[in-house]
């Protein structure tokens, strides 16, 4: 059983998100000091949710709070050290605070740690962005009973620590697509809807330049598996081989893989530069069907 491609919504908490006419927009708050393009930026909590405030004026939908860094070769944080980065935020997200309302945007938390997920479930977090695929039997657990919370399962070979470490594949299409599905099932056996199953095939998470290649160019194979597809591309490290730029000189890279899955009917985009993904879609949208303006 997988989710029917008729279910065109993402139900996250009270709020409804419609897919299918374009990519939804997931901006990108890490709230760490060593992610591999904005560590550090966004690590002073008023920081993080005044930019998250913007985030949701220029166009996201949603807004991926993460505590721990997941670049190549970066070393696992303690759960408690998550939590003390990323719990302050989401509560003044959700709850609003001195400064600002209430975020007019669902609440993602990119974790791979239950205990972490769960706390941020508890403050109001409606969707948990897993780069881990659910491995963790205890995250697997706590989606069981956490009714009505979405949930992104990612494909990555190995850990963030050693992904990158000459990572193979016979054919990256059959193995992430197959790996996505046994996820998938594995979580619906456990008792999780599958209309709250979001795809993931981990764009530079244990890839090689042509891996990340041949799974942008066939897109059409993960939306096969009946769940909402997201792709996360954004200034990735594929593109600085491809290009010769740095990460915060990718944003051409980015823009043109965001307009691929703009293309391909990607149901969902995680991005860092959120005003310039969101302009790229109306014109997009605006040259289809010029009666829009």
């Amino acid at each position: 059983m997988t989710a029917s491609q008729a279910n065109r919504t993402l139900i996250c908490g009270t709020r409804t998100l419609n897919l299918g006419a374009e990519p939804l927009i997931i901006g990108v708050l890490n709230v760490t000091p060593d992610s591999f393009s904005d560590g550090g930026r966004f690590d002073d909590r008023e920081h993080a949710v005044r930019v998250a405030h913007e985030m949701a004026i220029d166009g996201a939908a949603i807004v991926d709070v993460g505590g721990e860094s997941t670049r190549p070769g970066s070393d696992p944080v303690s759960a408690q050290e998550e939590m003390d980065r990323v719990l302050p935020v989401i509560e003044s997200l959700v709850m609003g605070d001195d400064y600002n309302d209430p975020l007019p945007a669902p609440v993602s938390i990119d974790t791979k740690k239950p205990e972490v997920a769960r706390e941020a479930l508890v403050l109001g977090a409606q969707i948990v962005n897993d780069v881990s695929g659910v491995r963790d039997p205890g995250m697997v657990e706590l989606l069981a009973e956490a009714s009505g919370v979405p949930v992104i399962v990612m494909h990555m070979k190995g850990t963030p620590k050693d992904m990158q470490d000459e990572p193979w594949y016979d054919d990256v299409l059959e193995e992430v697509a197959g790996y996505l599905r046994d996820r998938a099932e594995a979580l619906i056996d456990s008792g999780v809807s599958a209309s709250r199953i979001v795809v993931d095939p981990g764009i530079g998470f244990g890839k090689r330049l042509e891996d990340n290649l041949a799974l942008l160019k066939n897109i059409d194979a993960l939306k096969h598996l009946g769940y909402p597809v997201l792709i996360g591309a954004s200034r990735k490290n594929f593109l600085g081989l491809s290009l010769g730029r740095e990460p915060d000189q990718r944003l051409a890279g980015s823009l043109a893989v965001a307009a691929h899955c703009w293309l391909e009917g990607v149901d969902l985009i995680r991005v860092h530069d959120v005003t310039e993904t969101a302009d790229l879609f109306k014109t997009l949208a605006l040259v289809r069907d010029p009666n829009r303006v």
